[in-house]
């Protein structure tokens, strides 16, 4: 699922004046460091300061993923997370580590049904 009119939208209300900075530039300390150590650089520029790129960071969530569960992952990890687990949602938020800028740009799901299926039925 994409969620591009939803970032226009929120994009289009700051720059009218409707919504604060402060309230769309509110990545926590925790999503500024899932930036810097897993996340992928962007060629964007940062759509409010326009000073930096923009950083993808991929969040997974699954229980077939157990305690990796709710944690951010490189590209090297979600690919082979993608061939040995069952199926789960990645959440991608782009993020400016000068503003602090962030949205959840598209999620999806990936991971192999047959092993989900598998774990599943030894149950």
């Amino acid at each position: 699922m994409e969620y591009g009119l939803q970032r226009r939208s929120r994009l289009a209300d700051y720059q009218a004046g409707l919504v604060a900075r402060g309230e769309i530039c509110d990545a926590d300390r925790f999503l500024l460091l899932a930036a810097k150590f897993h996340g992928q650089a962007s060629t964007t520029l940062c759509p409010v300061c326009g000073k930096e790129r923009l950083t993808l960071v991929s969040w997974v969530f699954g229980d077939s993923l157990g305690p990796a569960s709710g944690s951010a992952r490189g590209e090297a990890e979600l690919a082979q997370l993608s061939l040995a687990r069952g199926e789960f949602t990645v959440h991608v938020v782009e993020v400016c580590r000068g503003c602090s800028w962030n949205f959840l740009i598209r999620s999806y799901v990936t991971g192999t049904a047959k092993t989900r299926a598998k774990r599943g039925a030894s149950r």
